[in-house]
């Protein structure tokens, strides 16, 4: 599905990601796992398109991706939830979708998602969003404003979805919910990438796990034996 190899990414002067390799595969889901700081939402955007990379191939269901605009690559079938859920907040929620659904229509994959003829996708993963579809994006919570970036992403009918820290900032009872959420999605076949922080989390819905630190990836494998490697918890955990 997804074929990251060898990149390195600059922001400004500063180079975060050396020699990167990663892969998602159909219906998998895989997270990458590492502190603050430690080159995951910089991966995530080079994938998405946000930042260029300096050298490196990223291919998409065997297609090269590597100079694609971002917009581009949503077209493709990547979806898109940023850290901070990146909601207009002028627009209502069902107006966020909108957007989504238009680049989603351009290329005969979009669904209806305004007023109440909601996706039926959305509505199997998130019930609680028809209840406020006609509010603004400033009036959401923050949990309410996560849920709703998924589920925008989830109206171009990707592929693939690249989360973000999405569940950065949740009450644990609330990151329980989301983590149900993530696999539902998994199970409608959807493969995902997932930038995490917190280990434990990780492993409570990864089929893989990579782990980034400084910008280099220090381990990959499953989660049992991400648990049980010393290395890998003491760097996470700092």
């Amino acid at each position: 599905m997804l074929e990251i190899q060898q990149i390195n990414t600059f922001r400004g002067p500063a180079h975060i990601l050396r020699g990167v390799s990663l892969t998602v595969g159909d219906a998998e889901a895989v997270c990458l796992v590492g502190r603050n700081g430690a080159g995951k939402t910089t991966t995530i955007d080079s994938i998405m398109g946000l930042l260029p990379v300096r050298s490196g191939a990223i291919a998409f269901k065997g297609r090269d991706i590597t100079r694609l605009p971002a917009h581009e690559r949503a077209r493709l079938g990547i979806g898109y939830s940023p850290e901070d859920s990146g909601i207009f907040p002028d627009l209502t929620v069902a107006e966020n979708f909108q957007i989504s659904q238009l680049m989603g229509a351009s290329r005969g994959r979009g669904a209806s998602t305004s007023g109440a003829e909601m996706d039926e996708r959305i509505l199997a993963v998130f019930p609680e969003v028809k209840e406020f579809t006609g509010r603004r994006g400033l009036n959401l919570s923050g949990g309410q404003k996560k849920m709703v970036a998924i589920a925008r992403a989830m109206t171009l009918s990707p592929s693939i979805l690249l989360l973000d820290e999405p569940f950065e900032g949740l009450a644990p009872v609330v990151v329980n919910r989301f983590i149900d959420a993530v696999k539902k999605i998994k199970g409608m076949g959807i493969s995902l990438l997932i930038a995490e922080s917190n280990l434990n989390t990780a492993t409570r819905i990864a089929d893989r796990l990579y782990a980034i630190d400084r910008g280099e990836i220090i381990f990959q494998g499953d989660p049992k034996s991400a648990l049980q490697n010393e290395e890998v918890m003491k760097t996470i955990r700092g």
